[in-house]
């Protein structure tokens, strides 16, 4: 067997009734199973979730690890209902069922917390598994707080931090598709959405309307590394850092997210100083266990800091 389906192996005997929360169960981009760079393999209960990012070279590889999956899965008598395969280099939402059916509803779930999921329609999920460590800063900081979510996407971290007890948030995203999905996912959850906010505007052209939302005690900075006519981190970050001080009081948190394996966490760190930004770096966000790399710097990097202007 494959080093592959030694860990679904591993992951299926580990698996249990009362937890359906949503993990990475494979995580080859981080390079520490050599030879299975391009795959990830993530539970969306009761799917199996697999995604390749890059064709395999040796002829016939990948269909072996596949198939070694399936007979796993044809024996394990556990409650896996389909195996869905994403080939992201094969076109924006390659996606193909290859064992079981699929449900006609998915979610990721997340303890008492359900999102809702677009596995196939577009390239990304609609919720990203690596940013567990953002939600759990979000569960012991919102109570009682004013949060500020910019690049929201589809607002999980929104519905984080409502359920947390946050006082209200404000989501801003340029899509307002993915701010729709993020409405439908508050409403999942039977959250109040008279304390929800959706702001469907390029960040860096709107801070007039996002100013005017504030204050604020809670920001989250989780932009794209880069989308072209949106956002460059190396160009853009300086600016949003920029504008902390008309956004929130002193004392104020931010989370600060980086997505780019060539940047390292020192880019953030000259970022600030680049705008001058009064503040307390906290620390990095502890590394999530599902998300082993060879090098941290390629990792997702999660910053906490606190506005400390003198």
């Amino acid at each position: 067997m494959s080093a592959l389906s030694d860990a679904i192996k591993q992951q299926l005997d580990l698996l249990s009734d009362d937890n359906s929360d949503s993990r990475r169960w494979f995580h080859g981009r981080g390079r520490t199973f050599p030879g299975f760079e391009q795959v990830a393999v993530d539970w969306f209960d009761p799917v199996l979730w697999v995604t390749l990012f890059k064709p395999e070279e040796t002829a016939g590889l990948e269909q072996q690890w596949l198939r070694e999956i399936v007979e796993l899965l044809q024996t394990s008598g556990s409650r896996v209902a389909a195996v869905l395969v994403q080939r992201r280099f094969a076109g924006h939402s390659s996606c193909e069922c290859i064992w079981g059916e699929v449900p006609e509803l998915l979610y990721a779930r997340r303890g008492a917390l359900r999102f809702h999921l677009q596995l196939g329609e577009r390239q990304n999920t609609g919720y990203f598994l690596d940013m567990e460590p953002g939600r759990c800063w979000l569960d012991g900081l919102s109570k009682g707080r004013r949060v500020l979510n910019l690049f929201s996407y589809t607002c999980s971290l929104s519905v984080v931090a409502m359920a947390a007890g946050a006082n209200s948030v404000v989501n801003v995203d340029m899509s307002s598709a993915a701010l729709g999905q993020g409405r439908d996912n508050h409403r999942l959850n039977d959250q109040d959405l008279g304390a929800v906010r959706f702001l469907s505007e390029n960040i860096l052209k709107s801070w007039g309307r996002i100013r005017r939302q504030g204050p604020y005690d809670l920001v989250v900075m989780d932009p794209p590394s880069f989308q072209k006519g949106s956002f460059v981190a190396q160009r853009d970050y300086p600016k949003l850092l920029r504008r902390v001080p008309e956004l929130m009081p002193a004392g104020g948190d931010l989370l600060l997210s980086l997505n780019a394996p060539e940047l390292p966490e020192s880019f953030l760190h000259d970022c600030i100083a680049e705008a001058a930004l009064q503040c307390e770096v906290v620390g990095r966000l502890p590394e999530h266990p599902d998300f082993p790399d060879s090098d941290s710097e390629r990792r997702l990097k999660l910053l906490h800091v606190r506005y400390r202007p003198t």
